[in-house]
């Protein structure tokens, strides 16, 4: 199992009272810790302003600041924990992401969910459709999406769906990834976003889940790759831990033990905020010996 960070960038009150200046040169320099650390990955939240309610303070955006990020690191793989998909043009969302792969040198990764929060979608005059409608959104942007990825050629990319559409899209570079840009769709429903995932996706992010409520889960993650004649094994699961879970949060054997207790159901990857890496750098030190305890891959 890989370990990825989630950096500070503001949205769960961590840069509360800072200065705009101060709180992104601590985003970077937590970047490059978790670079040199031997961290897998570093992700950014999509969300456009303070949770669990909307405050003046400060929330970086993801897409400029991943791709800033991608420019300060070295080896770090780098993705959205999730993007919302109603947020942006489909087509263009792509055809970021395949530029943000020439940026990291290949190490892009394409994160992408339906979307929940309901005041920013308002606030940013998104609307707020049904359930099943930003599902039906979703679909459709992966559609849109991985026309627009395809990789090994020069593919002009039409699809013609009911929220979503294009008409013979270049979408050159390509991501310089040989086999492609890794797609993950993050979210918890069973019946739709777990199908999309097993259709669409390498990887399936499921959000908060404990170890025994993935345990749970598996079954009905592998039958939804089994209704479509894909081999379960080539889905891969992560998990995001919220950054308020005790055993996350406190660290030490607590913490340990929710990695490994991951790690034993075959999780390929768990992704976290460690929040108190905003003001020191002994947050990531901690949890990279953690991880070492628990057997995570490091680089």
């Amino acid at each position: 199992m890989k370990l990825g960070v989630i950096v500070p960038q503001g949205w769960t009150g961590e840069y509360n009272g800072w200065e705009t200046e101060r709180a992104w040169g601590r985003t970077v320099a937590v970047a490059q810790q978790a670079d040199r650390l031997g961290f897998e990955s570093i992700w950014m939240f999509d969300h456009l302003h303070t949770t669990p309610r909307p405050t003046d303070e400060i929330t970086f955006e993801s897409f400029t600041s991943l791709a800033a990020l991608a420019a300060v690191t070295q080896r770090i793989r780098l993705g959205h924990i999730v993007i919302c998909n109603g947020f942006r043009n489909p087509a263009l969302t792509a055809k970021m992401a395949a530029t943000m792969d020439a940026i990291s040198g290949g190490r892009m990764e394409l994160g992408i969910g339906a979307g929940w929060k309901r005041e920013e979608w308002l606030a940013y005059g998104y609307g707020f459709p049904e359930t099943p409608v930003r599902l039906a959104m979703l679909h459709d942007a992966l559609e849109v999406i991985g026309r627009m990825l395809e990789p090994g050629k020069t593919t002009h990319a039409t699809y013609e769906g009911r929220h979503s559409r294009v008409a013979d899209a270049r979408n050159v570079p390509k991501p310089v990834q040989a086999d492609g840009m890794p797609i993950m769709v993050g979210g918890n429903g069973p019946n739709v976003t777990w199908r999309l995932a097993a259709r669409y996706a390498d990887e399936l992010n499921v959000d908060g889940l404990s170890p025994d409520e993935v345990r749970e889960a598996l079954p009905t993650i592998r039958s939804r790759c089994e209704e479509i004649d894909r081999d379960p094994d080539s889905l891969a699961v992560s998990v995001h831990v919220w950054w308020g879970t005790d055993e996350w949060r406190t660290g030490g054997e607590r913490r340990v033990e929710l990695l490994r207790a991951y790690a034993d159901l075959g999780i390929s990857r768990v992704m976290g905020l460690p929040q108190a890496s905003a003001d020191e750098d002994s947050a990531l030190e901690s949890l990279a010996e953690d991880a070492r305890a628990a057997g995570v891959e490091l680089a």
